[in-house]
């Protein structure tokens, strides 16, 4: 003869339900914690990068700060009146 489970009783069937209500719940909310973890880590590459690509952006700024100095200066070397030699060197006595 094949052996017939008990019949549950109505707290029994509860009980049963509210375990598998909180393995599902559990299980979400590894799920929704590790998709935080990713977007921390995301979060975390991002600013790095932000803060590269700001450090590369004010070395460029420098660069176009001095060059522009540089420009003038060249510039001013330019405009200046060419002096003749003649006037430089002093004259035989």
């Amino acid at each position: 003869m094949p052996w017939k489970p008990a019949a549950l009783s109505n707290l029994e069937r509860q009980n049963h339900a509210l375990q598998m209500a909180l393995l599902e719940l559990r299980r979400e909310l590894a799920t929704k914690q590790q998709y935080a973890g990713r977007l921390e880590y995301l979060l975390h590459e991002r600013l790095e990068r932000i803060d590269e690509l700001n450090a590369k952006l004010d070395q460029s700024r420098q660069q176009v700060r001095r060059l522009g100095l540089e420009n003038e200066v060249l510039a001013a070397m330019i405009a200046a009146p060419q002096l003749n030699a003649d006037i430089l060197t002093p004259a035989p006595k």
